[in-house]
């Protein structure tokens, strides 16, 4: 897809972070945007912005970890605009985990597995069969991580988990759209190279009244990439950070070159995830990454 004006996107998890910053170059570039997300105020906030600027866009508040929700949201740009041409699965959380995986409460794999992961089902059940019944140029684009796809990382096993099966799920779907022959195109995006300045570290404020947090669990103190920048400079490391408004112009870019792994990488990145394939083809015992 090369020319994204006229076109029509729908970006879920879209009032924050990498959705937001998708959504506000999607529409600089010409597209008419539906802006979904969970936080009513952040989505209102993201809407006047857009249109104070002169943009053609929509909001409606969807929750991704109810397929009924993504089928309305679906309906409603269907409505709006008559048709769908770019959708963005990016809704995701931070568990904020710490410690032992096997003290871990339930409700924290339940929370991140239902957003991360059954958000991105939900969300190709309800986008899938309308791209594919339109029969033309379209593109399905989950935001996974290169923690969970190509790294295992022993300090947020939930987050890790759940991006490895989103990973699994996109590459299963990109196949399958390939071997029908269909027009849409499915992309696997991985905001970085380093870490990105959102707001998913402060996950806990969109966690469901159904998945209370545990009151007697440890608190890892980071609720900001500022407290992951505090932290590492105690060990006397300097965090690198991504903004989100370079993971969506590298998105875009990718896209218009039809590219399946949008995966900005780093020295450091590709020399873990080369390690990490090393030890799998010479079935060799891995040892743990830096995760500082």
């Amino acid at each position: 897809m090369k020319d994204f004006k006229g076109k029509v996107a729908v970006v879920t998890g879209g009032a924050s972070g990498v959705g937001r910053a998708l959504a506000t170059l999607l529409a600089k570039e010409g597209a008419k945007v539906v802006v979904s997300d969970i936080e009513t105020t952040a989505l209102d906030n993201v809407i006047t912005d857009l249109k104070a600027s002169g943009y053609e866009c929509y909001g409606q508040k969807a929750d991704v970890t109810d397929g009924d929700s993504m089928k309305a949201l679906a309906d409603a740009t269907l409505e709006q605009y008559g048709a769908i041409h770019l959708v963005f699965a990016n809704a995701g959380v931070g568990t904020g985990e710490g410690g032992m995986m096997w003290d871990y409460d339930v409700n924290d794999w339940e929370w991140g597995f239902r957003v991360n992961t059954w958000g991105v089902i939900h969300t190709i059940n309800a986008f899938m069969p309308r791209l594919v019944e339109q029969n033309q140029e379209a593109h399905f684009v989950v935001t996974g991580s290169g923690n969970g796809a190509f790294l295992m990382m022993p300090n947020t096993p939930i987050y890790t988990a759940t991006k490895a099966a989103v990973q699994a799920i996109t590459e299963n779907l990109y196949f399958q759209c390939l071997m029908s022959q269909s027009p849409v195109k499915v992309s696997a995006l991985f905001p970085g190279p380093h870490v990105v300045n959102s707001g998913i570290f402060n996950s806990e404020r969109n966690r469901p009244e159904d998945l209370p947090i545990d009151p007697d669990k440890p608190d890892s103190g980071i609720t900001s990439v500022d407290d992951m920048k505090a932290m590492m400079a105690e060990y006397g490391r300097t965090l690198e950070t991504t903004e989100p408004a370079e993971v969506a112009e590298f998105a875009l870019k990718e896209l218009r070159e039809d590219k399946f792994w949008i995966a900005p990488t780093s020295e450091k990145s590709k020399a873990a995830f080369r390690q990490r394939t090393e030890w799998i083809l010479n079935a060799e015992n891995p040892t743990p990454p830096d995760v500082l």
